[in-house]
């Protein structure tokens, strides 16, 4: 099943598409224009300080999902597996080694250029460091890490935030301005960060709107396209602000008229199940995956995947331009995946309630430790805090080899057949209840 074949693309999706387009235009002509490139990652990106500089902004993440969703991912990990890469190894890391191999090709088919900065937020993610490592070895490019502390009591200090804005005005920024030879304007930063706040308060509107029955959204897979320009390249921007205004219109109006989710096919039919997710997607069955949802009634009301770039709905966070720095620091102590175990599992349990969900599906990921690290346990303990039952699937990021069609959807089937029982006994049953 190719990509794009009979996808239903509403203005919104038309505009981000666009959007993408040109900033992979704008990477591989760097050449042309002279602009520098940065490559960073999703977790605690920092794109307003990134254009600040007027650089450009590559995600190695988001390369990976690309060959994943072009079913291209395959042949790169097994590329990377030959020249000694692990088996266990995280799969972005893998296909972004073996798309090196290959020639390096963006989306557009041009080459990507060497990057001129390795720029690492690290947020709770080892093998990041360790993937950085490898690129600059390949790339032999200055590189600048912020090192981002762990919260493993459950809350961020205010040392916790002073270090962090140390590191940007010693470290961070003197390599930006290096790198690019422009002088840091703090003005310019700002300027970026009220962009940030304004599209980031639609989002979280969207996000929100699941709390409606049936939810006009699927926050999950369908989601993807909606945290994506806040994930990426283009916090900060004005175009970011237009694409949530826009997407915000279309959710009102399948409010209003009273619409599930769309889907690639289509309108989704009556809503049976509301589910919150842990962990992310499977990208090379991606529509596989998510009609096995749909076909059956069940939307994801809410994830945690969304909140890997940034957490805005659950902790109320937006970028603050009175206070450019410290925002920064506080955006990236609060990413889901530096926050503790049972700080995950209060988030989680509180989207079950608050969004009326039957229960939590967990998409264990084979290589992500970070997030299949104690995947189990959270389980339980939302069932036991919310009453509602779990289920556990058991796929990858990347790797095709490792997402078993039959497999997933029979644990789906069994899911909801639990969750049919557990109403016919009169247990907790929001969704199709209220219907």
């Amino acid at each position: 099943m190719s990509a794009d074949k009979d996808v239903i693309k509403e203005r919104s999706m038309i505009k981000q598409k666009e959007m993408i387009a040109r900033n992979y235009d704008a990477i591989t002509s760097k050449h042309e224009t002279g602009r520098k490139v940065a490559s960073t990652f999703v977790p605690g990106n920092l794109n307003e300080l990134i254009m600040s500089f007027g650089m450009l902004n590559n995600l190695p993440e988001i390369n990976a999902i690309q060959g994943g969703l072009r079913k291209q991912s395959g042949a790169y990990i097994m590329d990377a597996e030959k020249n000694g890469h692990s088996e266990d190894v995280c799969t972005y890391v893998k296909a972004d080694i073996g798309m090196m191999g290959r020639g390096n090709l963006a989306p557009n088919g041009k080459p990507f250029p060497a990057p001129d900065l390795l720029l690492l937020s690290y947020t709770g993610c080892y093998t990041f460091m360790k993937w950085f490592e490898l690129l600059r070895e390949e790339y032999k490019c200055p590189t600048a890490m912020l090192h981002v502390p762990y919260t493993g009591d459950g809350h961020s200090t205010a040392n916790m935030r002073d270090y962090i804005v140390k590191q940007l005005k010693e470290s961070v920024i003197p390599a930006m301005e290096q790198v690019s030879g422009v002088k840091f304007d703090i003005d310019r930063l700002r300027e970026c960060l009220k962009l940030s706040a304004k599209a980031e308060d639609d989002l979280v509107w969207v996000l929100q709107s699941a709390k409606n029955k049936p939810s006009p959204i699927d926050a999950y897979f369908g989601a993807v396209y909606y945290v994506g320009p806040i994930f990426t390249a283009f916090r900060g921007t004005q175009d970011a602000v237009e694409f949530y205004q826009i997407l915000k219109g279309e959710i009102e109006d399948r409010v209003r008229q009273g619409k599930g989710p769309i889907t690639p096919e289509g309108d989704m039919g009556p809503e049976r199940y509301r589910l919150v997710t842990e962990g992310p997607p499977n990208w090379t069955h991606f529509r596989d995956f998510w009609k096995m949802l749909y076909d059956e009634g069940a939307v994801a009301v809410a994830s945690s995947y969304t909140k890997v770039g940034g957490v805005y709905d659950f902790d109320g966070f937006r970028h603050d331009p009175d206070h450019p720095l410290e925002s920064l620091a506080d955006y990236c102590l609060g990413c889901y995946t530096n926050r503790n175990l049972p700080e995950r599992v209060n988030m989680l349990a509180t989207y079950v309630e608050e969004y009326e969900a039957d229960g939590l599906l967990i998409n264990s990921i084979k290589s992500c430790n970070s997030f299949a690290a104690g995947e189990l346990m959270m389980m339980k303990e939302v069932e036991k805090r919310t009453g509602r039952p779990g289920a556990f699937v058991e796929t990858d990021l990347v790797d095709p080899r490792y997402f078993s069609a039959a497999n997933v959807k029979n644990r789906l089937e069994s899911y909801f057949q639990m969750i049919d029982q557990k109403r016919r006994a009169g247990g907790s049953a929001p969704a199709a209840a209220a219907q």
